[in-house]
């Protein structure tokens, strides 16, 4: 089902134009395993500036989209404390719920991090990143305006969920109460929409509404694929939006 929460469609709302939707673009991993980067955020946590700054610098990172798939899913669940962060979604707090019911995270904080799949707290010591370090198949995805076509040529039996996500750039807001008052807070690779689809074969194919207009801000797309019922990547593939 896909998914655009409330605050996040008036934000979009605001900075869409009306022009005509997404020229057809292909997205493909490689053979080899991407690496694929959970940061769990929130602009009502004060410890998360600096995973966001970390996390932005993998915009020049010349492994992007080819071996390297960052993601920020900002959580709703620090909303209470004192400032409500316009890009927090319920679905991204049950996203990180859901790693630690599949044991993939020990327990549920931010800023958090799931490198692959799993935990990760070296970012806290600087410890570098894991490395995927397997084969995987190849994820191919192409969009056609909101249309999009899916192949993972690596599916055995059972079934498997593809997700897509929408990611904004270059985003900034000024925290006006909570841990981060008075801070100017700046973000990429922010979770705008996601939709998810399951099939058996390894082939989807649906629309995601998020797709239908472009915007004049700087926008990717990020798809995984993974086994129905683990929120785990096996492979994940993205890039950038022709706007």
């Amino acid at each position: 089902m896909g998914h655009l929460n409330r605050r996040v469609y008036l934000l979009l709302a605001a900075a869409l134009m009306s022009v005509p939707a997404l020229a057809q673009q292909q997205f493909a991993s490689t053979s080899a395993r991407s690496t694929v980067i959970e940061l769990f955020t929130s602009e009502g946590c004060s410890s998360c500036p600096p995973a966001d700054r970390w996390l932005s610098r993998l915009k020049d990172d010349p492994r992007l989209w080819r071996e390297l798939v960052p993601m920020a899913f900002h959580v709703d669940y620090w909303d209470y404390i004192g400032w409500q962060d316009r890009f927090a979604d319920a679905q991204f707090s049950a996203r990180q719920r859901a790693h630690q019911r599949s044991g993939n995270l020990r327990s549920v904080y931010t800023p958090g991090f799931v490198v692959n799949g799993k935990e990760w707290r070296g970012w806290f010591s600087g410890r570098k990143m894991p490395d995927s370090g397997s084969q995987a198949g190849v994820l191919r995805i192409t969009l056609d305006g909101s249309r999009v076509t899916a192949e993972y040529d690596r599916a055995e039996e059972g079934a498997y969920e593809l997700s897509v996500a929408l990611l904004g750039f270059d985003l900034s807001n000024d925290v006006a109460s909570g841990e981060n008052a008075g801070k100017r807070l700046r973000h990429d690779f922010v979770v705008l929409a996601t939709h998810s689809s399951t099939a058996a074969d390894g082939r989807w194919q649906f629309d995601f509404s998020a797709l239908e207009r472009v915007s004049s801000g700087r926008l990717a797309i990020s798809a995984w694929v993974s086994r129905k019922g683990d929120p785990a990547p096996l492979q994940a593939t993205g890039g950038w939006l022709d706007g």
